[in-house]
């Protein structure tokens, strides 16, 4: 592909990912479009401060699907436990069908933080922990002792309460 001036390569970026299945790294895009990863980046923060609904995750970008007119029900969720436990958890939540879209910790300084996951099957949670792990990064939750909170979608109320009941049966789960 020749170079593209900004615009252009951005409507081309924001299309290409609406085409795509899986997420699509900086790098990949950077390669496709004959720019610097961190073109990609800089791209992609403004394609954010136009709405456009593009998520950053820990494998790539994706373009969130429109969900109007389709059933979906999304819930958040208190959760507390240590990082040894964040891939049960989350094979716990996604093996019931439920996507988990983001963590949120409150912290003392900064407020809220939240992260964008975006796992719905097992390949997406080995991914996730593969990126985790390659990076030496840590959880969000150990800033806030294990306590933190998780948007979860589904396609049904059915099977959201059958991810939430996996993790309560786990005692992952906070309630009152």
């Amino acid at each position: 592909m020749k170079k593209l001036k900004g615009g252009e390569r951005r409507n081309w970026i924001f299309s290409y990912l609406k085409e795509q299945q899986a997420p699509v790294t900086g790098t990949e895009l950077a390669k496709l479009t004959n720019v610097s990863r961190q073109v990609i980046v800089n791209d992609i923060t403004l394609l954010k401060a136009t709405n456009a609904p593009i998520v950053s995750t820990s494998q790539g970008y994706i373009v969130m699907p429109d969900k109007e007119g389709t059933p979906y029900v999304q819930q958040r969720v208190a959760c507390n436990h240590q990082s040894i436990h964040s891939e049960d958890e989350l094979l716990a939540l996604v093996d019931a069908g439920v996507t988990v879209e983001n963590v949120t910790v409150e912290h003392p300084v900064y407020g809220e933080i939240t992260s964008s996951i975006m796992v719905s099957n097992r390949h997406d949670v080995e991914m996730f922990l593969k990126k985790v792990r390659d990076t030496d990064a840590p959880f969000l939750l150990e800033l806030t002792a294990g306590i933190h909170l998780h948007l979860l979608s589904a396609p049904t109320e059915e099977i959201l309460n059958r991810g939430i009941s996996a993790i309560r049966e786990k005692g992952y789960l906070m309630e009152e």
